[in-house]
């Protein structure tokens, strides 16, 4: 899960057949009369996709609801992607998220599905653009969100949050107010139906997670194997998210200097200690005399903060950003830390094994989708999509009882996290403006789904292993794959989670209780 970066207080011609569904139980059937049925008969025309991505790969859009409870207002087309399964035992579609909110289903598996090659071998891989995300009907604040909060007093600022508010609005159209994570829930049991399937197969990592654990306790009856991995929370107001998240980066971060005062050439020498002393102590000198770059640009301790919390969602990253803090301490040089930031920057998600350059989606003619995504999307359906499922955020109020609050708190995110606290705790008024949120998500409690599978990692950055442990004891039917090692979920980097959560997916492998998974396997 990605959490707000607000500035705050402190697929060709069309195919002549759609790709054939598996062998398997048909889809259910929708009563007669029902509002909904005209969307539940749909079947999607598969045909060459905008992105550009393994040859096989196909595009079709899914027409859903704008408003489940009032279906005649409108509608939101959906852009759905599938690779077919490469071997001969066919299972059906797999459907994945990959987490967020914000990031692009379709992009997203165009570039990743290597990563997938062994589920693929069963099953048909797909994906799609939630809506308001990527494809589907996007989301903006026309470039608003680049000075929300700022202004050099806390009513200016206060009032610049609620204009950044009005703009999302303005930009986004009639979607904005729809795009919660029950109504995506609601639009993968359409897409289930359009597949030809009774049940859902489902892979969600991080907010994926969520999404997961809304459907099954949406359609218990509909759900079929699911994985959730980087286990979302379903409980806790935004402020407790970010405390708690703050925490997540600051054991990720404690990880990291460990393992960097264990090699020759740490910059912090061999005291895991000291070292957290001297990073903090950076942070505070780049704020109070930032480093200025060859273009005239500033590098600050905050830009480092960002940086550093960027480069802790893979484990992968710790060589690169050992070599990037050496470079700004002895060198005064950022451009290692601005490169890590860049890489995975502005919402970094799991790792995966990006693809070769992908291929066009064979065929000429008819394209499924538009590449013009506004630029901002992602952190504007990541904001939206998190105050939509809150209903505790605060909305307005006075900047006395805002100032009130934030001083509150203060302590509290400090020591959580010296380094990543101040930041998070900026986080608690990034639904400032916005209106209140749903409670849906607060209510998932025991769906009667089949049991599901959770992948939770102790040293996750992004999503602690608590709530791991708090989902379990919420959906009850689980087992939980305990995985000791470091970043921002297990599947891309253990083969141990890896080949548990396969296990599971193709042959029903699922044992009861909690399994672990050893750092490094």
């Amino acid at each position: 899960m990605h959490r707000p970066r607000t500035t705050l207080l402190c697929a060709a011609v069309l195919a002549a057949t759609a790709l054939a569904a598996a062998p398997g139980p048909g889809p259910s059937p929708t009563p007669t009369g029902d509002p909904l049925a005209r969307f539940y008969r749909q079947q999607i025309t598969w045909g060459r996709c905008v992105e550009p991505g393994p040859a096989d790969m196909r595009c079709g859009t899914l027409t859903v609801p704008l408003d489940y409870a009032r279906p005649a207002k409108g509608t939101v087309d959906l852009v759905v992607s599938r690779i077919p399964a490469s071997g001969p035992h066919r299972r059906g579609p797999l459907v994945l998220n990959f987490g967020g909110p914000g990031v692009p289903g379709v992009a997203t598996l165009a570039v990743a599905a290597r990563s997938f090659a062994d589920l693929r071998e069963s099953y048909d891989l797909v994906a799609f653009d939630p809506r308001g995300v990527g494809q589907s009907a996007p989301i903006s604040c026309g470039g608003a969100l680049a000075t929300a909060g700022t202004g050099t007093t806390a009513d200016q600022q206060l009032q610049s949050l609620r204009a950044t508010a009005t703009a999302c609005e303005r930009h986004s159209g009639p979607v904005l107010p729809y795009v919660g994570t029950a109504n995506v829930a609601r639009d993968m049991d359409v897409l289930r139906q359009a597949l030809g399937r009774s049940r859902l197969d489902y892979l969600g990592f991080s907010y994926g997670t969520r999404i997961g654990a809304a459907y099954a306790a949406e359609f218990p009856h509909r759900t079929g194997r699911m994985a959730l991995d980087g286990v979302d929370n379903l409980t806790e107001p935004l402020t407790e998210q970010a405390r708690v998240t703050a925490e997540g980066q600051q054991r990720a971060l404690d990880n990291f200097l460990t393992w960097c005062t264990h090699r020759p050439d740490c910059v912090y020498g061999t005291n895991a200690r000291t070292a957290k002393d001297r990073v903090r102590a950076l942070i505070r000198n780049l704020d109070a005399e930032p480093l200025v770059g060859h273009d005239g640009s500033q590098f600050t301790g905050q830009d480092t903060v960002v940086a550093i919390g960027a480069a802790l969602y893979a484990q992968a990253n710790w060589p690169l950003l050992a070599d990037a803090l050496a470079r700004v301490e002895r060198q005064h040089d950022p451009s290692g830390l601005i490169e890590l930031a860049g890489a995975v920057a502005p919402d970094p998600e799991p790792p995966y094994e990006p693809d070769p350059t992908p291929s066009g989606s064979g065929g000429t003619g008819g394209v499924v989708g538009t590449a013009e995504v506004p630029a901002d999307n992602m952190d504007a359906a990541l904001i939206a999509v998190n105050c939509a499922d809150d209903p505790d955020g605060r909305r307005d109020g006075s900047t006395a009882a805002v100032i009130r609050e934030i001083l509150s708190l203060q302590a509290e995110f400090q020591a959580a996290s010296p380094v990543f606290g101040p930041a998070q705790l900026g986080t608690v008024l990034a639904c400032y403006g916005r209106p209140a949120g749903s409670d849906f998500v607060r209510k998932i409690d025991r769906p009667g789904a089949p049991r599901i599978l959770l992948v939770g990692t102790r040293g996750d950055p992004a999503t602690p292993y608590r709530w791991t442990e708090e989902t379990a004891a919420r959906l009850g039917n689980v087992t939980v794959v305990d995985y000791k090692g470091d970043g921002h979920t297990g599947y891309g980097a253990s083969a141990c989670v890896r080949d548990k959560v396969n296990a599971y997916l193709v042959d029903g492998t699922l044992p009861h209780g909690t399994r672990s998974c050893p750092a490094g396997e």
